[in-house]
């Protein structure tokens, strides 16, 4: 049976029977898939989604504790052996399929399917819990106005006087700065174990509303709308690192941060940790394996130059992160000065960075009425791109699988948008109870580093080995008009799954339950977090049981089968063809879900 296509050309495409095939067929026909405005819209998004909170509080730290200037070699090296590779490859099977991760791994490798919607999981997960840091954010720009900043003495009625000090502690570990104290008795109101919640912070409750709102109004129109709110939020934070940087240089003390940041110590390249800590920042620095990259360039158009961009993307983010390595390690040489300490007594990673330490360092700078609520909102802004990313990955997933269907519930993709942030915002609620912190603190744990590394590794797998980098590269082909060259072709085989699989099995080795400070977690606290854990992973074995069911035959065939790719390798990239034949790259299928 034929039907006619609405097109210029007459062209004629057969319909498929089966009835969901033809409603994603109609989908794609009638209402073809949205586009980036500008490809510079696209490069901006990748960006700022890529360069987070993380480029300003971890790579720092890990920085100067991996050799200083030393540990630019192995991370350098990482981020050409195992960062460019893959975003590339992210890139590649976005833009060729132009579906989510659910689908497009699906067609990718449908034994390991799972992998797909492992991904979108994870990034929901890490979607409830990241906006929460965005709520401190405000929380502290909004607390950054007044004529002296609140953290800024031991004089406020949430202090304990007989332990706070106005400055840094040192080693006297008894004392907390005025700043600590802002931070756990004023903005946490933190008490003392997990099983005490202590009830809502409503101020912190109010605050995580206007993140969501503000996340809500940049992706309520998908990549039209967030295209052009990135235009601010990917470039303004630049704006600040650099005002930062020439303001923290001409502090005193600050050249001994500096130093003290880059100096090389050549015997540390000789530790398989430094190597194995350069692949994970580079890994989770640029976001593999979280699905966002997938997601975005799945609105690319057929023939955006993706290697480019891929290119951009990871320079631009190591960039990032050296450049606020000095901005941090000025700030934390005067600190130093200030308060006649050494630097590494003062150096710290994590949010304690940022919301601790800085603020500290922000409050005894000249015109800190000007420096503090730049600071927090930048942080913000770094946030929101971040954030963007991983929520449009859950709601590409719902289009993409449910299409129609679930637009006859709520109307408009604007409402569909709406739902997904409002349960976001309702499941981040435990974290800002008074008890929050821990909460958040297993949820990080569990999420960022367990779950990801092994979803990681089978995402490589699926691709590089099952699909096969030969493939991969006539993907490349068939968009560029060029193979990609040995360099990436030796990545994809070769390189790449050993980089991870080294990373994987470090992770395991080095593993250590989750703590806060000196808190020990109990018992119960650490099976969550592994359930947590498993909400994600354990998609990857159902899927490959799902699949070799769904086929027929011997259980060889059935597994012969399974790794068979789907996707259609002989594409025509020209433009009166593209919208038909994405809609046809594969026969229907049975999909996971259903």
């Amino acid at each position: 049976m034929d039907a006619e296509l609405g097109s210029s050309e007459k062209d004629y495409v057969p319909v498929p029977t089966d009835g969901k095939a033809a409603d994603e067929l109609r989908i794609d026909v009638k209402e073809p898939r949205a586009t980036w405005g500008r490809r510079l819209e696209f490069i901006l998004a990748t960006v700022g989604y890529a360069v987070g909170l993380g480029n300003v509080w971890r790579f720092p730290y890990l920085c100067y504790s991996s050799g200083g200037g030393a540990f630019m070699i192995p991370y350098i090296t990482m981020v050409f052996l195992c960062g460019i590779p893959l975003l590339f490859m992210e890139f590649t099977i976005g833009q060729y399929t132009r579906l989510g991760p659910v689908h497009a791994f699906a067609k990718i490798c449908p034994l390991l399917k799972g992998v797909g919607l492992a991904t979108v999981v994870i990034s929901f997960v890490f979607s409830t819990y990241y906006n929460v840091l965005m709520s401190w954010a405000i929380y502290y720009l909004f607390n950054s106005f007044g004529s002296t900043l609140p953290w800024q003495s031991c004089n406020e009625t949430w202090n304990v006087i007989q332990n706070c000090s106005s400055g840094f502690t040192g080693n006297a570990t008894y004392l907390q700065s005025a700043s600590q104290q802002f931070f756990d008795n004023k903005l946490l109101e933190k008490t003392e174990t997990i099983e005490d919640s202590g009830g809502l912070r409503w101020e912190l409750f109010g605050c995580l509303f206007a993140a969501w709102a503000i996340v809500y109004l940049c992706i309520f129109k998908g990549v039209k709308s967030s295209g052009k709110v990135v235009y601010f939020t990917a470039v303004f934070p630049y704006f600040i690192l650099f005002a930062l940087l020439i303001n923290n240089v001409q502090l005193p003390g600050a050249v001994n941060g500096i130093i003290f940041f880059v100096t090389p110590v050549w015997n540390k390249l000789f530790q398989i940790k430094v190597w194995v800590n350069a692949a994970a920042q580079v890994f989770n620095s640029i976001g593999i394996a979280f699905g966002s990259m997938v997601s975005m360039s799945s609105y690319n158009k057929f023939n955006n130059n993706i290697l480019r961009d891929a290119l951009i993307v990871s320079v631009t983010n190591s960039f990032t992160s050296i450049l606020a390595g000095f901005v941090i390690f000025s700030a934390i040489g005067y600190m130093a000065h200030i308060h006649n300490l050494p630097v590494d007594n003062i150096a710290t990673d994590g949010p304690g960075l940022v919301f601790v330490v800085y603020p500290e360092v922000i409050s005894t700078m000249p015109v800190f009425q000007l420096w503090a609520p730049l600071f927090f909102f930048m942080l913000l802004c770094l946030g929101l791109d971040s954030q963007f990313a991983t929520i449009e990955v859950a709601i590409t997933f719902l289009k993409d699988e449910f299409g129609t269907k679930i637009l006859q519930f709520v109307k408009r993709e604007e409402l569909l948008a709406l739902a997904v942030c409002l349960l976001c915002f309702l499941m981040g609620l435990p974290h800002i109870t008074k008890g929050g912190i821990y909460v958040f603190q297993l949820m990080d744990h569990y999420t960022a580093v367990v779950s990801l590394m092994f979803l990681a590794f089978f995402e490589v797998v699926a691709v590089c080995w099952i699909f096969g980098a030969p493939r991969l590269s006539v993907m490349v082909k068939r968009m560029l008009g060029r193979t990609p060259n040995i360099y990436f072709r030796l990545c994809w085989l070769v390189l790449c799954p050993v980089l991870v699989l080294c990373i994987l099995v470090s992770s395991i080795v080095q593993y250590t339950p989750v703590r806060y400070g000196k808190y020990k977690y109990p018992h119960w606290a650490d099976s969550v977090g592994w359930a947590v854990s498993l909400v994600s992973i354990i998609w990857i074995p159902l899927g490959a049981i799902h699949e070799i069911y769904i086929n027929k035959g011997s259980l060889y065939d059935r597994f012969k089968a399974a790794i068979k790719p789907t996707v259609d390798l002989d594409v025509d990239n020209s433009p009166g063809k593209q919208n038909q034949q994405m809609a046809m790259l594969t026969e229907p299928r049975q999909s996971f879900c259903h």
